[in-house]
């Protein structure tokens, strides 16, 4: 069962995802919060798996938010997956660089909204795909070359980087590079504990941001 957390300042959108979340099998809706003031103490009384967050909200914004529970939890603050109004918008792109691990846009299709929440539920990224190409160009410009954390990588490590920043799922991975799926997650765990991000959608901007695409 997915737990979700929906943080959205407008009712009748926040009473609509909430049907069409509670009506899967898998998914249950712990909290609807109109605002994103006192988000973590909402957080510590429902423990979501996923928080399905607005970007723009008076207040205390989707990306303040964001970057609040990812400082204060860590690696046990659930996976954030942003909304946003516009394709490539700033405030998205900024989310995704402080802890989110992915955005979608608001007129998604139902389908599709389900499928990001369990994708990001599974430890994967959702990155709206018309927006994709912007989004990391952002990201890309500002790159440099990549600092001493980068070292630490073996050969094989840094070839299970590239593939996973190409989108490869670890299966995919596995069959590529002769390996269980196992043996491939493992290596991905130790290729972000090493590079110190947080999922892979971080690690496709570690990979922007340090020129190695």
């Amino acid at each position: 069962m997915i737990r979700v957390a929906l943080v959205d300042d407008q009712p009748l959108f926040l009473g609509g995802i909430a049907m069409i979340l509670d009506s899967q099998d898998d998914m249950r809706v712990v909290a609807k919060e109109n605002s994103a003031v006192g988000l973590a103490a909402v957080v510590a009384a429902t423990r979501p798996d996923v928080i399905l967050m607005d970007v723009r909200m008076p207040g205390v914004d989707g990306i303040t938010a964001t970057a609040e529970l990812v400082r204060t939890l860590g690696e046990r603050a659930p996976k954030v997956l942003v909304l946003t109004t516009f394709d490539a918008d700033e405030a998205a792109a900024s989310a995704i660089e402080s802890g989110a691990s992915g955005f979608v846009l608001k007129d998604a299709q139902p389908e599709f909204l389900l499928a990001s929440i369990r994708a990001i539920a599974a430890g994967n990224q959702v990155v709206a795909a018309a927006a994709t190409r912007k989004l990391f160009e952002r990201f890309r410009a500002r790159a440099a070359a990549p600092g001493p954390e980068y070292d630490e990588l073996t050969a094989r490590e840094r070839e299970i980087l590239l593939q996973t920043v190409r989108g490869l799922s670890n299966a995919e991975i596995a069959r590529a590079e002769s390996l269980s799926e196992a043996t491939v997650k493992t290596h991905v765990s130790r290729i972000l504990a090493k590079l110190g991000v947080r999922d892979r959608v971080q690690l496709v901007v570690y990979a922007y941001e340090n020129n190695l695409v």
